[in-house]
């Protein structure tokens, strides 16, 4: 509810109780003759409530106001003139007024409650996901970095006595722990990028089987794996997308099958197209998720609780956010054969003009 007082202006809430009381009244005039009017004190009262509830304290004191002047005017006897005539009716206006007004200041302070109850919760999550991300890249930083000085170290100080493939292994080394330094600061930036809202998609026309293609060697060489099956149309058309977003999705996914799999599993990438919507499947025949855990695996920082050590719980958080940043959206279901599938559907353009240049 603070939420939505922040995002109307101060003067349309003034707008809107002034509306609230006008529409009360008029439907209260109407049944007049049948209802007391004391009783039509309890229904601006409840108009008081709604505004206390949804709008700052200022328009909701100025609604405690206008109802109590409201309910004398078209109300309390005699009717249409701010004048009151017994002494009863007189302490029960005050009364309501009061009442009103209480109302008024006391949603207010829980609402302020609520809201500073809202920071600090924000603040203790925030620190402990600073800290699970401490802890993560503790790990994930230090290996390839301390693979990347021991490497280089042996070639400076032992590069007389080492042999050529000596050399090419160590060279080779520092190239994946390279890779893989680069590819968790990527995450990092990427889920940056996300939550600030400054990633938006750059859309052009992209070939799928080839960006498929590409990027599945591009694993293949920072993994080693040679597991890796493409099932794509030949004949798909262009789609209109981020490509670069959805080589870092497809590569996430294909990476994540590779690291939690055997090393004999067979993982499958294969892409279809359905009228406008793309839609990308990358399966493997592994052990699958854990039923109870397959609603948190797109949630950032989230890790298995019995997977190996390593990891930062960001790539398929990173998943999700670039399929949805292109109004699309990922699953992750456990195939009834063993196994996970995440299914990606993306609606875009499509255009099949590379096919009439090759005929």
């Amino acid at each position: 509810m603070a939420i939505l007082a922040k995002q109307i202006t101060s003067i349309k809430q003034y707008v809107y109780c002034v509306l609230m009381v006008c529409f009360t009244v008029a439907v209260s005039t109407i049944f007049v003759n049948n209802i007391d009017y004391h009783i039509t004190a309890f229904f601006l009262l409840l108009v008081v409530s709604v505004a206390a509830v949804l709008f700052d304290i200022l328009p909701v004191l100025f609604t405690a106001l206008i109802s109590a002047l409201a309910w004398n005017f078209f109300f309390i006897p005699p009717r249409f003139t701010f004048h009151i005539d017994k002494a009863e009716d007189l302490i029960f206006f005050l009364m309501y007024f009061v009442i009103a007004l209480i109302n008024a200041i006391l949603t207010n302070k829980i609402r302020q409650a609520e809201k500073e109850f809202l920071i600090k919760e924000e603040k203790g999550n925030t620190i402990k996901l600073y800290n699970t991300l401490l802890n993560s890249l503790s790990h994930e930083l230090r290996t390839p970095i301390a693979a990347i000085i021991g490497a280089t170290d042996n070639l400076q100080n032992y590069n007389s006595r080492l042999t050529e493939l000596n050399r090419y292994e160590l060279v080779e080394e520092i190239s994946k722990a390279s890779f893989r330094l680069n590819q968790q600061v990527e995450n990092l930036l990427n889920m940056s990028r996300l939550e600030s809202g400054i990633l938006k998609p750059k859309k052009d026309w992209c070939d799928i089987t080839e960006l498929i293609y590409d990027t599945v060697k591009n694993v293949e060489e920072n993994t080693g794996s040679k597991n890796i099956s493409i099932q794509a149309d030949p004949f798909l058309p262009l789609f209109k997308i981020d490509k670069t977003m959805l080589e870092q999705v497809i590569y996430n996914l294909l990476y994540n099958a590779v690291v939690h799999t055997h090393m004999d599993a067979r993982i499958e990438i294969s892409a279809l197209c359905h009228a406008d919507m793309l839609e990308i499947i990358v399966e493997d025949n592994g052990q699958g998720f854990p039923p109870d855990e397959i609603k948190y695996v797109f949630d950032k920082f989230y890790r298995l609780k019995n997977s190996r050590a390593g990891g930062t719980g960001l790539g398929l958080s990173i998943v999700k956010g670039f399929v949805e940043a292109q109004k699309g959206h990922v699953t992750l279901r456990n195939k009834t054969d063993g196994g996970a599938s995440f299914n990606i559907n993306i609606l875009a353009e499509t255009s099949y003009l590379n096919h009439l240049k090759n005929e």
